[in-house]
């Protein structure tokens, strides 16, 4: 998916983000709204969102000195995730369909999302995920899908997302025993994106073979991601991504066994994708 005008005042204000999180000098504020506004001048408009937005965040790491601009906002939201893990177990314990309410629980954690245009109530959302229907619904597709696969790919995106991931995954063995599951993260720290460390810390590699996918991007970017995690890509017989980031890198491929799961927090990809603002999305490409 191509940046969109609107695309460029969303990266623009995720610049003065970073500034109000980190609570900067106002001089160091003024040197991130500059180097803000020189990358905003050069973006390709026929690149995704995070290829564009990936060197400006680089270069506010060096300006700052820092590895991780948002280390403890990710820690805190895994924290905050954590509490509503009996929650989401309860529900998927109960449901109708398990498999189901645990592809919910993995949209539910897509809420968390620190570059979104729209922030959302983890609580509230959570607590009316279960009751909602999806507004793209290729759930049957991707459940059939599942019953053959013994390899699967899983793109994550946020940190705190994981937590639910975690959940979603367990369950997922649970229902097919036969299933390989390669947990892919970014390679280095991007904005609030899980990385390798982070999973580590929630347990992620309990469940699943976690895979350094290489990329430095917001999403998964094939043309920068390593070759052991493109060959694993490839091989999946079935790939599960979540998030708008994902979405943003991978929405234009074709002929893969590639399924979409997020909630819907910005007009582009709202448009882009079919569905509304706010809406929860299973979608197959």
């Amino acid at each position: 998916m191509n940046i969109q005008k609107e695309c460029v005042e969303c990266i623009y204000n995720q610049s003065k983000r970073v500034s109000s999180f980190l609570n900067v000098p106002a001089k160091v504020a003024e040197q991130i709204d500059t180097l803000a506004k020189k990358h905003i001048e050069n973006f390709d408009f026929q690149n995704t969102p995070p290829h564009n937005a990936t060197p400006m965040y680089e270069d506010m790491t060096k300006l700052l000195e820092v590895d991780d601009l948002y280390a403890t906002l990710k820690e805190e939201a895994s924290e905050n995730a954590k509490k509503f893990i009996s929650t989401c177990k309860d529900k998927i314990k109960s449901a109708t369909d398990t498999l189901e309410a645990a592809i919910k629980t993995a949209i539910a954690g897509n809420v968390i999302d620190l570059a979104a245009e729209v922030m959302f109530d983890l609580e509230k959302e959570i607590d009316k995920i279960f009751h909602t229907s999806f507004a793209i619904d290729d759930f049957e597709k991707l459940k059939t899908k599942l019953a053959t696969t013994k390899k699967l790919v899983y793109l994550s995106d946020n940190a705190g997302e994981e937590v639910f991931d975690k959940i979603c995954i367990e369950t997922l063995k649970k229902l097919y025993p036969h299933l390989e599951v390669f947990y892919f993260v970014r390679g280095k720290p991007i904005i609030n994106d899980l990385t390798i460390e982070h999973a580590k810390k929630s347990g992620l590699d309990e469940v699943a073979v976690l895979v350094d996918s290489g990329v430095p991007t917001p999403g998964y970017a094939l043309d920068l991601a390593n070759p052991a995690s493109k060959k694993l890509f490839y091989e999946a017989d079935c790939i599960i991504s979540k998030g708008m980031g994902n979405y943003e890198c991978l929405g234009v491929m074709q002929d893969l066994p590639l399924f979409f799961l997020l909630k819907v927090k910005c007009q582009v990809v709202a448009r882009e994708i079919g569905a509304k603002l706010g809406d929860i999305v299973c979608k197959q490409l």
